[in-house]
């Protein structure tokens, strides 16, 4: 297994720290959103990753990745309004940990950027590589673009 990392760019958000904390630190709210459609979005945004079967609570999330099995993804540590860190579970043949970083820049505005570490076999590094780099900017794009209400 060897890690690789990977790093978004950094993204504008218009609002402030505390809100989209509050917001990203609590997973139920992506359910809302998920079944409004953007699952469907964030496919479109990464085609190459098919999701179904999204679930979700305040800490956790499950869903089933077409290929690669059930993932599970847990928030493991929370620093107020800078840092959401989340780590990966369940049966994929690789393990994840990133981080939603967020420093203000004024009141209405926050950068985002997204960190995430993947430990992985040199075959499957082959196979995702690619997806992961292109996916960890479209994923910072679609936090960047939520309405935060």
């Amino acid at each position: 297994m060897s890690k690789t990392k990977y790093v978004s760019d950094v993204k504008i958000v218009n609002q402030n720290q505390e809100t989209i904390f509050t917001y990203l630190s609590n997973f139920e709210h992506l359910s809302k959103y998920i079944n409004d459609g953007l699952l469907s979005k964030l496919t479109e945004q990464i085609p190459q990753i098919k999701i179904s079967s999204f679930e979700s609570d305040q800490d956790s999330c499950r869903f089933q990745i077409a290929g690669m099995g059930l993932a599970e993804i847990r928030i493991i540590e929370r620093e107020p309004y800078k840092t959401i860190k989340v780590g990966s579970t369940g049966s994929l043949p690789l393990s994840i940990t990133f981080w939603i970083q967020l420093l203000p820049v004024s009141g209405n505005e926050t950068k985002l950027r997204l960190t995430l570490d993947a430990e992985m076999s040199p075959m499957i590094k082959i196979m995702v590589n690619k997806k992961l780099e292109e996916g960890i900017n479209k994923m910072a794009d679609m936090l960047a673009a939520l309405p935060y209400k």
